[in-house]
């Protein structure tokens, strides 16, 4: 079960070192936002649901029905030009 890297005692290392120097973007986007935004609500409303028990299963699926309404918001707002690199959010030198 065990592999030779791991009875021989190596540590793996890496073979190609990383450019820090490239921005990432990590999707700071009003997109993103909005989207995470929703799903948050969504989430809340589902857990505080799950804690209600039994009685609350409607109010549980309408949390999760928000929660994939917010993957639909952030992906209409991507679509229309407000993601990262989106064309709405490009500076026309204003």
């Amino acid at each position: 079960m065990s592999s030779n890297r791991a009875s021989t005692g190596q540590r793996a290392t890496a073979t190609q070192d990383v450019d820090h120097s490239i921005e990432l973007g990590h999707g700071n986007s009003p997109a993103a936002w909005t989207m995470v935004a929703v799903m948050l609500v969504g989430a809340a409303i589902s857990c505080f649901a799950f804690a209600l028990g039994k009685d609350a299963s409607v109010l549980f699926i309408i949390g999760l029905v928000i929660m994939a309404i917010g993957l639909v918001v952030g992906y209409v707002l991507r679509a229309s030009g407000y993601g990262v690199g989106g064309r709405k959010l490009k500076s026309n030198g204003h």
